[in-house]
């Protein structure tokens, strides 16, 4: 009798099993996490330690900023400002308030007389001294000097120009339109720009995330599992960073953290989530394909995670405050990310169980998915490698080619991406006044030389006027005025000149700040830590890649490519910002970390791909390997680049020109590194170079 054969629906192989099996003690852990008890004790401990975290740690996080404050000590205009304490009323800064007409005419002499008899009441009103108003030389507008107190939390000072703005708008004048602007004011509107933006920003987030969840998953319940998940590990960073920012005296933006804690969270979500679907459809118990996910994916996981909070690290060798202090916060941030990704994420999935997929829920015995489209793509570029290598590096390097001659450095005026009252009134005072009395630049000698260094100043070109403010503790102070504004080409060169010149006095020990040589020095500060810290992260990567791969020529490829990449969206992001958006340049503190953020989350998902290719290259070579995790991995790091770029298009909507820079640079990156990088470029040089990539290994 001829035996029969039941006709079974074709199925996808499992994948080949790591070479080398995860230890004892890592199969016990995830073993005991994901078991009945294990994954509902596990998620009480983590809410016992959430809200023990909440409750008890909670505090403000500090911001960094381009005051003097966020230089360094060794910078010249810190050490101005720490000088002008000695002086009486050093430690106050100008608030200006600058009255013009609606329709741009000359003040009507009631109107002076208005300025004139209301002018010395207003210092008063929130504690300064009374002063006079100027009238500019075109008799366009007036100015009023009004000192405020800056030696206190940036909170105080803007309820200072609050009231300010409260006492001028009570005494409106009819036809005149008033602004206040000048130093302590540009920091109250960044400080307000900031008012509520946590909430926007975490809504924002949260629906691009969500939307993209639903789109990948088509599951209305499955993408509620990691939300949660990452949104628990965003709270808990931002209350351990606040923490260590006022402990270490660190200075970063809560925002950019908040951001790389959800792309990061959610891109490791997506990974062990995508490997979990696919053991589900060869495996009867979902506990055991949970337990085989997560024992394939978290040593990528744990590689990328290192790889980016090293890279990250590497911003200590800043010299800049608030990049050192925003790279000790990331990765901060990001262990916290890692930690919920791989313990308190698979025991959620542990009690949900295979039911959150639906209602497409894998099973075993269902038909394989059908090949990739990524897969596809990457055969195609894989069967003529030269021509896909030299026309996606020609891409990369045509994209580059928008950094040249694109200026880095903005002034106060162009840092708001929606206009200030401060900016509008600084604009207000360029018009109609020498551009640097806004902010003048501030000049501190030794008292016996004062004279001759302001001899000197009134010698040099740009300078309009050279005036004393005072002496104390035998130092001497002077206030210049330059014509152009500070943060502007001709306000720096000004700068330059005037230090020059008072340096040239013999025993003056002239020291030359103020906001003018603030922007400056934050400016050259920056281009030092961008030729410094910017090959230190290259070499981390290279490092944690040859660590990873055991091999040599691997990790030098795809560093030269993640770097490549990185100039690309460079270069694209400063060309559609010029071209489109209006961006007048790039502020000064965005190239370095913008560059750091896309090379770092650039290796992310290439450990994501090449740890796949070297588990499929055991059984099919490394040609095909590559081929193969393309396939695998394609819909899942696509899924996760688009997510990351979303969240990181999120920062967009503040109001402050450096986050919507920031956030429009790396999304653009993200993408590029997604789809054209990862999809057609690695693949075809795995292509080109074969196991020689695994020099000195002859395989994987």
């Amino acid at each position: 009798m001829i035996p029969t054969t039941t006709p079974t629906t074709p199925t996808r192989p499992s994948p080949p099993a790591p070479k080398e099996p995860p230890r004892k003690g890592s199969a016990s852990f995830i073993a005991r996490l994901t078991s009945r008890r294990g994954a509902w004790a596990t998620i009480l401990i983590a809410l016992a330690v959430v809200a023990a975290i909440l409750g008890g740690l909670r505090t403000e996080p500090p911001v960094g900023g381009g005051a003097a404050g966020s230089l360094p000590a060794t910078a010249e205009a810190r050490q101005v400002a720490e000088l002008q304490r000695h002086f009486p009323g050093g430690d106050r800064a100008p608030a200006i308030v600058v009255w013009t007409r609606a329709d741009g005419g000359p003040l009507a002499p009631a109107q002076l007389r208005s300025i004139s008899a209301q002018a010395p009441a207003i210092g008063p009103a929130v504690g300064a001294p009374p002063l006079p108003a100027t009238v500019s030389d075109d008799r366009r507008a007036a100015l009023l000097p009004v000192p405020v107190d800056v030696d206190r939390p940036g909170a105080d000072i803007a309820v200072t120009v609050a009231q300010l703005r409260e006492r001028v708008a009570a005494s409106a004048i009819p036809g005149l339109e008033t602004h206040v602007t000048g130093g302590p004011a540009f920091g109250a509107d960044v400080a307000s720009a900031f008012d509520g933006a946590d909430v926007t920003l975490l809504l924002v987030t949260l629906a691009a995330v969500v939307l993209l969840l639903l789109v990948t998953y088509r599951s209305p319940i499955l993408w509620v599992v990691p939300l949660t998940v990452v949104a628990l590990a965003d709270q808990v960073a931002a209350a351990l960073t606040a923490q260590a920012g006022a402990r270490w005296d660190l200075k970063f933006d809560a925002g950019i953290i908040s951001v790389l804690v959800f792309g990061a969270g959610t891109n490791y979500a997506l990974l062990l989530i995508s490997r979990y679907r696919e053991e589900l459809r060869h495996q009867p118990d979902h506990r055991m394909a949970l337990r085989r996910a997560w024992s394939s994916t978290a040593g990528a996981i744990v590689a990328s995670n290192v790889t980016v909070v090293l890279s990250l690290l590497a911003l200590v060798f800043a010299v800049m405050p608030s990049t050192s202090g925003l790279g000790v916060a990331s990765a901060l941030g990001l262990l916290v990310a890692l930690a919920f990704g791989l313990v308190v994420l698979p025991a959620a999935l542990a009690v949900v169980g295979r039911g959150a997929f639906w209602p497409f829920v894998p099973r075993p015995g269902a038909p394989a998915p059908r090949p990739s489209l990524w897969g596809r793509l990457a055969s195609r570029s894989m069967r003529r490698p030269v021509v896909t290598t030299v026309a996606v590096l020609g891409i990369l390097a045509a994209l580059a080619s928008g950094l040249v001659g694109m200026r880095v450095g903005l002034a106060p005026t162009e840092k708001f991406r929606v206009a200030a009252e401060s900016q509008i009134g600084a604009e207000i005072l360029d018009e109609h006044f020498p551009s640097g009395q806004s902010a003048p630049i501030v000049v501190v000698a030794d008292e016996a030389a004062i004279d001759t260094v302001a001899g000197r100043l009134r010698q040099v070109e740009g300078v309009t006027s050279v005036r004393p403010a005072g002496a104390a503790a035998g130092l001497a102070r002077l206030t210049v005025t330059a014509q152009a504004g500070p943060g502007t080409a001709d306000g720096d060169d000004t700068v330059r000149a005037v230090r020059a010149a008072a340096r040239s006095v013999a025993g003056a020990d002239a020291k030359v700040g103020g906001e003018a040589a603030e922007l400056l020095d934050t400016r050259e500060l920056a281009e030092r830590d961008l030729r410094v810290v910017g090959p230190v992260i290259l070499g981390v990567v290279l490092l944690v890649l040859a660590a990873l791969l055991g091999a040599a020529v691997a990790p030098v490829v795809l560093v030269a490519v993640n770097a490549l990449s990185a100039l690309a969206a460079l270069g694209l992001g400063s060309w559609i910002g010029s071209a489109l958006l209006g961006f007048a340049g790039l502020d000064v503190n965005v190239p370095l970390i913008a560059f750091m953020f896309l090379v770092a989350l650039g290796v992310d998902y290439t450990i994501f791909l090449v740890h796949r290719a070297r588990e499929e290259a055991i059984d099919a070579g490394t040609v095909a390997g590559m081929r193969r995790a393309v396939g695998a991995t394609g819909a899942v790091i696509t899924s996760a680049g688009v997510v990351l770029a979303a969240v990181f298009a999120a920062l967009g909507v503040l109001p402050l020109m450096v986050l919507a820079q920031l956030g429009l640079i790396v999304g653009l990156g993200v993408l590029v590194d997604t789809f054209v990088v990862r999809t057609l470029l690695v693949p075809a040089l795995f292509a080109l170079l074969g196991d020689r990539m695994w020099w000195p290994r002859r395989t994987p």
